[in-house]
């Protein structure tokens, strides 16, 4: 029996679609494959490994939903191009129920509580633990708030000296008790974070946590740069490390 895939959430206000939970497995292996790139039909098929009257009927629900669209092959009007019509906000891993300890109160009482750290950090931690032990996937929205945080943040922080931005960045950390920052630039920015305030108490899950902080990271040198950026977490406290590490890099070409 196949491992059952996480059901998938995605949405689009914008077009009163509303939210769409997806479970079947052959909408979610299409969608997966859409996340990365916009596909036509025979892509679809020959990728799924099913038929094409059962990837029509899929793609055909798909788009009664408003989940995805498709758009003509200005190279060929007798093809389609598929793709997302709604944003991925987060999934839900259907797994047997599992009680972790960073939910427990002893663990909250022992770690945060008697550490005296402020209770929107309990109220956090404590929230982020519960949606890890029910499987729920919230990454991708906590990311777009950083970024839209990172985004508003911008002006308060820039100079035009990286060096002194980064400073800014550093003190602006430490001040709001998020940890303490360090960083080094070259062509790929290496930021480290000690006492990382979005993951240092929850689960060791062996995958990055700090999809906030990924965020906030994306919206500052997103406006700096005036580009976009790649942010990579590379080490992270749920992946055993002391420490979190992010890779941040510019990509492609700054217009004049």
């Amino acid at each position: 029996m196949s491992e059952q895939k996480p059901i998938q959430i995605f949405s689009n206000p914008d077009d009163n679609i509303g939210v769409n939970v997806i479970k079947s497995p052959v909408k979610l292996t299409i969608l997966e494959m859409l996340r990365d790139r916009d596909m036509e039909f025979d892509e679809i098929v020959n990728n799924t490994g099913k038929s094409k009257s059962t990837v029509s009927v899929h793609l055909k629900g798909l788009r009664e939903t408003g989940v995805i669209s498709y758009k003509v092959n200005p190279a060929d009007n007798r093809k389609k191009i598929f793709y997302l019509n709604s944003k991925y906000i987060g999934s839900v891993d259907v797994v047997e129920p599992k009680e972790i300890e960073e939910t427990q109160a002893d663990y909250l009482i022992k770690n945060l509580i008697e550490e005296d750290e402020e209770f929107s950090t309990l109220l956090f931690h404590t929230l982020k633990a519960m949606l890890i032990q029910e499987g729920i996937n919230i990454d991708p929205i906590l990311q777009a708030t950083g970024n839209s945080i990172g985004k508003s943040l911008f002006e308060k922080l820039y100079d035009e000296d990286l060096d002194v931005f980064m400073e800014n960045i550093s003190d602006f950390w430490q001040r709001k008790g998020l940890g303490k920052l360090t960083f080094k630039i070259g062509q790929i920015i290496k930021i480290t974070t000690y006492d990382c305030f979005e993951c240092k108490f929850l689960p060791k899950t062996g995958k990055p946590a700090c999809f906030l902080d990924t965020g906030i990271l994306e919206g500052l040198f997103g406006e700096f740069f005036n580009l976009p950026v790649s942010v990579i977490e590379i080490q992270c406290y749920t992946m055993g490390d002391e420490k979190c590490v992010f890779e941040i890099e510019p990509l492609g070409v700054k217009p004049s």
